[in-house]
């Protein structure tokens, strides 16, 4: 299996009524993909079955088998809240999972990796949104994971902070040779961060387009072929919406 993860015909339903149907997918090392589709399509509730917290599916999850030994410890997930616990300072939100054996030079360096280095002793309160969510990054990068899931991560942030927060996870997958599979609806975002976009909608929602993004990185935000992609991108959605 050369896929880091591979979801294999998921169907799910909530209270019996179908919300996914035979949908098929598989992330590479290193590569970024992301998931668009209406509201209320199962982009996060796939995201979910991903990331191994929901298991009431049909299909298959297969993980590669080297997924969790060497370097990376497996999946790490940054939701669309930072969710930090607001007792614990940004040095301790970011090694929770070790508690108290917390390696604190990788704490340090993830800190300085997401610009957030004179910041570790201050508590969730004294940040603001956009620093919030630099935290919620690093935390999902102290586990050093392979594949980082992120449902929506910059939806609750300015234009200006989005953008940069966009270009911060892209540097730092580059840099730590991590794979991305991101929930989101701002189609700009989509084309501008990915290698692939799929495109999820209908009634129960299905794989509906996979559109591929073959632009090398830095990208342009003002590409003519982001924009023609993005064209698709909304014919494909709004086709979707009326399934």
């Amino acid at each position: 299996m050369s896929a880091l993860l591979q979801l294999q015909g998921i169907r799910k339903a909530f209270a019996g009524v179908r919300v996914l149907d035979e949908i098929s997918l598989a992330l590479a090392p290193g590569e970024i993909v992301s998931l668009l589709g209406p509201s209320g399509c199962g982009k996060s509730t796939l995201l979910r079955i991903a990331a191994g917290l929901d298991r009431d599916f049909s299909g298959s999850l297969e993980l590669n088998p080297l997924l969790g030994f060497g370097r990376g410890s497996g999946i790490g997930v940054v939701f669309q809240e930072p969710r930090l616990l607001p007792w614990l300072t940004v040095v301790e939100n970011v090694g929770f999972a070790a508690g108290r054996a917390a390696d604190a030079a990788w704490v340090s360096q993830l800190l300085q990796d997401v610009g957030l280095a004179g910041h570790a002793e201050k508590l969730p309160k004294q940040l603001s949104g956009g620093m919030a969510q630099r935290v919620a990054i690093a935390r999902g990068l102290f586990g050093r994971p392979q594949v980082l899931l992120l449902d929506e991560p910059f939806s609750a942030v300015d234009a200006f902070t989005r953008m940069k927060l966009q270009d911060l996870v892209v540097a730092l997958a580059e840099h730590y040779g991590i794979a991305l599979l991101l929930v989101t609806h701002d189609l700009d975002e989509a084309f501008y961060l990915s290698d692939r976009v799929l495109i999820l909608g209908g009634t129960p929602s299905r794989l509906q387009l996979e559109l591929n993004v073959p632009l090398a990185r830095p990208r342009d935000r003002r590409a003519v072929e982001l924009a023609y992609l993005r064209g698709e991108a909304l014919t494909a959605l709004y086709q979707a919406h009326a399934l």
